[in-house]
């Protein structure tokens, strides 16, 4: 807009009041300016005095050319991602001239997104087709091809062994689960071998004598308190685990201090002490009532087992001693790779002939047979229960070790007192 225009057709003077910015000889001020006076700015301004008379039908027509133009345009083009405006060329005759009738009703506009014109299409109540984007996608990128593996391709198992790839964090137990087999896991080689020496101390110790065999007896109650435990799936369980094994601990003071002669007395007496005792101590507990009846039954179980082991101390020495030896040569025999069946009479036929060696050693003789083969069978029981509901390589190195012998200490004292 001109001066003229915003001063009302009359050109502006600011030295018409007669106090430019001049001196009295007509020479300018120096450093001097009048308050009326302001800075204004001159220049070329848009000449708005030409309006054109413009037909509706003119304008349809040229909006109708520019939008078939701009759809021509808007062809994907992929070999030349270098030029995403190509398609504003096509429009340049229809924006070169301000002198058309559509120079004044469709000025030259960033195109919108694709989204940004289909929701402004909906606000209209049409629905226009978004044009495709000049520049080309970037390509997706080309996964390789996966490698099968050598037992995939012989019908075989897809996975690998879990020892040399895969997640080395899954367990067996959460392996057998997830695939559905049986909850029944044998605890394997390592501790039927750790049971195996466990009784041999004990045999080892029941020859020495009393006190020789008070330390691997402690050590399979410990064993057998926190294994229970375990087992259940109560971890960490500290007091319940402690005091399980002081019941055990309990249980050989007070059959030390009465003799092997009332061993019964002292075992039975120290385990209803105990299970009064676990009793008070969960009616004290603030859990839940079905938790405090699971933690009552947990308790009772470990330490009754805990007490029971008890009675490889009040056994006859010699009884302890084939015992021992039956239920090492049972648990390795039930850990070789053989068939399931095969398995368990190679089991029962090795704890028998351990038990006949070992009763030649002895006063028992022949009658080390029987004792034998009923302390293998009690072992292959206490295995079968370390074994069961997807037991935990802890489970195996506690429970799987110190249940065998914990089972047998009821058929070594009873059969012991019966045919020494």
């Amino acid at each position: 807009m001109s001066n003229d225009q915003y001063y009302g057709g009359q050109q502006y003077d600011p030295y018409a009041n007669g106090t430019g910015n001049t001196n009295a000889n007509g020479q300018p001020n120096q450093g001097q300016q009048s308050p009326d006076v302001t800075q204004t700015w001159e220049g070329q301004t848009w000449d708005t005095t030409y309006q054109p008379a413009v037909s509706y039908e003119q304008v349809r027509a040229d909006r109708a050319q520019a939008q078939q133009a701009a759809q021509q345009g808007y062809q994907p083009q992929p070999q030349q991602p270098q030029q995403p405006y190509e398609p504003y060329a096509s429009n340049q005759a229809s924006y070169e001239s301000y002198g058309t009738p559509a120079a004044y009703y469709t000025e030259p506009q960033p195109q919108p997104q694709p989204q940004q014109e289909q929701a402004h299409a909906q606000a209209h109540g049409h629905a226009q087709a978004a044009p495709a984007p000049a520049y080309a996608q970037a390509p997706a990128p080309v996964e390789p091809e996966p490698v099968p593996s050598p037992a995939g391709e012989a019908g075989g198992p897809a996975w690998s062994s879990p020892t040399t790839s895969g997640n080395t964090r899954i367990t067996d137990a959460q392996r057998a689960r997830a695939e559905g087999r049986s909850p029944v896991i044998e605890p394997g080689i390592q501790p039927a071998a750790l049971t195996a020496v466990l009784g041999l101390l004990i045999a080892a110790g029941a020859a020495l004598g009393t006190y020789g065999l008070l330390l691997p007896l402690v050590l399979l109650q410990g064993l057998t308190a926190a294994g229970w435990f375990r087992l259940n799936g109560m971890w960490p369980a500290r007091q319940g685990i402690a005091l399980a094994f002081a019941g055990g601990l309990a249980a050989d003071a007070a059959l030390l201090a009465t003799g092997r002669e009332h061993a019964a007395a002292a075992i039975l007496g120290t385990l209803g002490v105990w299970v009064l005792l676990c009793l008070v101590l969960q009616l004290r507990s603030h859990a839940e009532p079905d938790e405090r009846m699971y933690g009552l039954m947990a308790t009772v179980a470990s330490a009754a087992l805990t007490v029971v082991a008890t009675g490889l101390l009040g056994a006859e020495p010699d009884a302890v001693v084939v015992g021992g030896i039956a239920v090492a040569a049972a648990v390795v025999a039930r850990a070789l790779p053989l068939p399931g069946p095969v398995s368990l009479l190679a089991a029962l036929l090795a704890s028998a002939g351990a038990g006949i060696a070992a009763g030649g050693l002895t006063d028992l003789g022949t009658s080390g047979a029987l004792l034998g083969l009923g302390a293998g069978v009690c072992a292959l029981i206490g295995l079968r229960v370390a074994s069961y509901d997807y037991p935990s390589r802890f489970v195996h190195m506690t429970a799987g070790v110190a249940l065998p012998l914990t089972a047998a200490a009821p058929a070594v004292y009873l059969l012991g007192r019966a045919l020494v």
